[in-house]
């Protein structure tokens, strides 16, 4: 339906927030003390983000670290489905054409259920319904 997120992966927030926050001027904020800076009023896209690596790794894996034997990624794109249906359907396309998810369709706290896999170029990229943008 839409890309419901953009994030640039951190393994060093500190400087990112230098760069988008400080430089560019980009409206990042935490509200909840979880490191994790973003926006939902970067004209252009729906949510805007630095995602630190060690959270990347947590929602994909349960874990702190990355693991070593993956590429480190970059960045995480997520793309809307229109409801859940569609979501377990687009993972299990997904699977049958080959690509290994980093994880199944799961809910998140905030209620997005998302699943993630590792795209060639080193992305993390998302499949999601999150019932907060219907």
């Amino acid at each position: 339906m839409f890309v419901t997120s953009v994030a640039v992966i951190s393994p060093d927030p500190g400087r990112s927030r230098q760069l988008y926050v400080d430089t560019l001027g980009l409206p990042l904020a935490d509200e909840t003390g979880s490191a994790y800076l973003h926006s939902e009023e970067v004209p252009g896209t729906r949510h805007f983000g630095i995602w630190p690596l060690a959270q990347a790794a947590r929602a994909c894996f349960g874990q702190d670290e990355w693991p070593g034997h993956l590429a480190v990624p970059q960045a995480s794109i997520e793309f809307e489905v229109a409801d859940r249906a569609a979501l377990d359907a687009a993972a299990e396309e997904l699977t049958a054409a080959g690509h290994d998810l980093l994880h199944p369709p799961r809910e998140e706290p905030w209620g997005q259920v998302v699943a993630r896999l590792l795209s060639p170029e080193g992305a993390i990229v998302g499949v999601s319904f999150a019932p907060a943008l219907h």
